[in-house]
């Protein structure tokens, strides 16, 4: 055993020793100033790093890194990175999420596949299941997010706050404009480019109107010489 992996060693036969699990302990790497608490199993591929702390009866991996965070107890951290941020307690976030530096996740909340979070404040219940982008944005409790929803944070010189309240639900591929608050219990129709504040138990719909143009596409296969 050489000079680097001595203290991997002694690190995982320290938190084995605590009640943490681990299924394989030579695929995973705890850093010395890392805690974890008892119950709490270490998939391989896990990877703690810095002043992390990891609660008790948690899942962490495989395939997850976590830098300079808080993991509270009865959390889900699958296939996911994580930096200086604190995920509050029972949330499940993963697989291949991304949580930023200086992110809240609230109590009980969902974060799921191709989830992006930066610098944001995420309220109790909160769900994001895939494909969404939240950054520099404040958001209540027991909101849902449509996949492909994206806050345009950045005009290209400063970045700007996203504002949303709590209980609201927001539409498939939805385009928020920062600067933009929406209030309570608003609901957001997919496909909305949300540009102006919407007020408390409002609807938001911004989509072109669409267009039928009966036999067109046939028409355009004959142009073409296709069948």
């Amino acid at each position: 055993m050489n000079d680097y992996t001595a203290p991997l060693q002694a690190k995982r036969e320290q938190l084995l020793a605590a009640g943490v699990i681990m299924m394989d302990p030579a695929a995973v790497y705890v850093e010395e100033g890392v805690t974890v608490g008892a119950g709490t199993l270490l998939l391989p591929g896990t990877i703690l790093r810095g002043k992390t702390v990891i609660g008790e009866n948690c899942c962490i991996g495989p395939q997850t890194m976590i830098t300079d965070s808080t993991v509270e107890d009865g959390c889900t951290v699958n296939s996911s990175q994580c930096e200086e941020s604190l995920i509050q307690r029972d949330c499940q976030i993963g697989p291949y999420t991304h949580i930023r530096p200086h992110c809240t996740v609230g109590e009980g909340s969902k974060i799921g596949a191709f989830v992006q979070l930066k610098n944001c404040n995420l309220g109790r219940g909160t769900k994001m299941a895939h494909l969404t982008y939240v950054g520099d944005s404040d958001v209540g409790e027991d909101c849902n997010f449509g996949c492909g929803t994206i806050t345009c944070n950045y005009d290209g010189f400063k970045k700007h706050r996203t504002t949303i309240g709590s209980h609201v639900f927001v539409g498939c591929n939805t385009n928020f404009i920062a600067p933009v608050s929406v209030e309570d219990g608003a609901f957001i129709a997919a496909g909305t480019t949300v540009s102006e504040d919407v007020p408390e138990d409002a609807l938001a719909i911004g989509r072109a109107h669409q267009e039928i143009k009966d036999g067109w596409a046939g028409e355009n296969r004959r142009r073409k010489g296709k069948k």
